[in-house]
């Protein structure tokens, strides 16, 4: 269960949510989290925490943040086109490989 694996999306992507309550939504990334095979979409999957009141925070009361959903229930949206898309590795001239859309064959990765 400690096995760290690979997810198809990173912090940063624009995701779209395949199923679920917040089916087809899009949110952007906040947090992967891999070794759970998780992900922590912007504005899918609000959750409310009651919390007390303490010295730190003296204001009690009821929190709504983002809980994590399943990597594999979410797909990436690529930034050329804007279509929900399944990725592809791509080999760069530089011998790195990269993430590409299998629509239009964009590379989706920024940094490369």
């Amino acid at each position: 269960m400690s096995e760290t694996h690979k997810l198809h999306v990173k912090k940063g992507d624009t995701v779209v949510v395949l199923s679920g309550k917040d089916k087809g939504k899009k949110g952007k990334i906040i947090e992967a989290q891999p070794k759970k095979d998780r992900v922590v979409v912007e504005g899918v999957n609000k959750v409310k925490r009651h919390t007390k009141a303490t010295q730190k925070a003296p204001q009690g009361g009821i929190l709504v943040k983002e809980a994590p959903v399943y990597s594999s229930k979410v797909m990436l949206v690529c930034p050329s086109c804007s279509q929900p898309t399944r990725i592809k590795k791509t080999a760069l001239a530089t011998g790195k490989m990269a993430r590409a859309c299998k629509k239009c064959g964009e590379i989706v990765d920024k940094d490369k």
